[in-house]
């Protein structure tokens, strides 16, 4: 069985295309942690079949991260941690809410034993002013000679694959539940944070929907700046949030707050479709389209699962930490009757 786990907040459409778009490209049950309260969204998010989630508002993580990232990282190790004691997941993959999984099930089962992880290539969303759709338009990697092409008709100011995406060029990772294997926004590591082998194949994509309109741009930076104090980004898009940063420190009206956030898309993040499209450097994917039928987990592994999420709140988030030492974990898990990191809580209730 294939899970995700995601820090999200958003707005029901785009909650809504996320859950399906995973669950029709190869995942088969989402763990979302609400990253502050939304009634409409949780509402929804309940009655998902193949959807757990919490609320992680202060009150449930007691100290909160100020910074996003470091939310993120901590929700997906603390899942990942769930996941060795709840029975039924074989990988754990750590994706954003503007992002979609398509995942050849066949490439994943023939992932050999030896590997932790494995790596979802990155397709990115075309970035338009405009789009009368979702866009079913995407970016993917280019070789050096493509890329020296896109410099050269001024497409791009470097041949580089960072300065054709504007979001992340790692594509994203999971691992196979293990508490001495630790997930963080790009990688898996070990013990040491050295990054442990990634399995890599043709079928295992995700689709990132990074500012794939002026709408979109306006809202995802407008909702990055307000996560917290520190945003983690490549060096190429220092230069916008920057910009971003210096401009919502002015004194002006929401319209022409607006207006001049667009002009900093159009000048930073729009990218040229028509040159893209006609050099066939596009691929066309539409996630609704997805023939996936998910597995559904357990109706005990899922309850045990909601309850320990739930059981958390309050609890030191601590032990759960990127490389942290195991003990502190496994002990984290006792506490919450959970077992030490084995399964043991199944074992001593009669279940395999």
């Amino acid at each position: 069985m294939i899970a995700t786990v995601s820090t999200v907040k958003d707005t029901l459409a785009n909650v809504q295309r996320f859950v399906h778009g995973n669950l029709a490209g190869g995942v088969d049950h989402m763990v979302v942690l609400l990253d502050g309260p939304d009634p409409e969204v949780e509402a929804w998010l309940a009655a998902q079949e193949n959807v757990t989630h919490v609320v992680a508002d202060a009150d449930w993580w007691g100290k909160r991260p100020a910074d996003l990232n470091n939310r993120q990282r901590l929700g997906a190790n603390i899942v990942k941690a769930l996941l060795t004691v709840v029975p039924g997941v074989d990988w754990l993959f750590h994706v954003d809410a503007d992002e979609i999984c398509q995942i050849d099930r066949s490439a994943l089962d023939a992932v050999p034993a030896e590997y932790d992880a494995v790596r979802l290539l990155p397709l990115e969303a075309v970035s338009r002013k405009h789009w009368a759709a979702t866009p079913t338009w995407f970016k993917r990697l280019l070789d050096e000679p493509d890329l020296r092409l896109l410099e050269v008709l001024g497409v791009i100011d470097k041949p580089a694959n960072g300065h054709l995406f504007h979001g992340h060029v790692e594509g994203k990772t999971a691992t196979r539940p293990r508490l001495d294997r630790w997930l963080t926004i790009h990688r898996t590591v070990d013990e040491q944070r050295d990054e442990v082998p990634h399995f890599t194949a043709e079928g295992l994509r995700v689709l990132h929907y990074e500012s794939w309109s002026g709408e979109d741009f306006v809202r995802k930076w407008s909702a990055m700046l307000a996560a917290g104090p520190e945003i983690s980004l490549r060096p190429v898009r220092e230069r916008t949030k920057q910009a971003i940063q210096a401009l919502v420190g002015k004194p002006l009206t929401p319209e022409l707050r607006e207006q001049y956030l667009l002009r900093i898309f159009e000048a930073t993040t729009e990218d040229d479709f028509d040159t893209l499209r006609e050099l066939g450097l596009l691929e066309e994917v539409d996630p609704s389209l997805g023939s996936h039928t998910p597995q559904t987990l357990a109706p005990e592994a899922r309850a045990q699962l909601q309850h320990l999420l739930a059981s958390l709140a309050g609890e030191p988030k601590e032990a759960f930490r990127v490389c942290g030492p195991v003990g502190p974990a496994q002990e984290a898990l006792s506490r919450l009757g959970a077992g030490d990191g084995k399964r043991s809580w199944w074992r001593k209730n009669g279940r395999s």
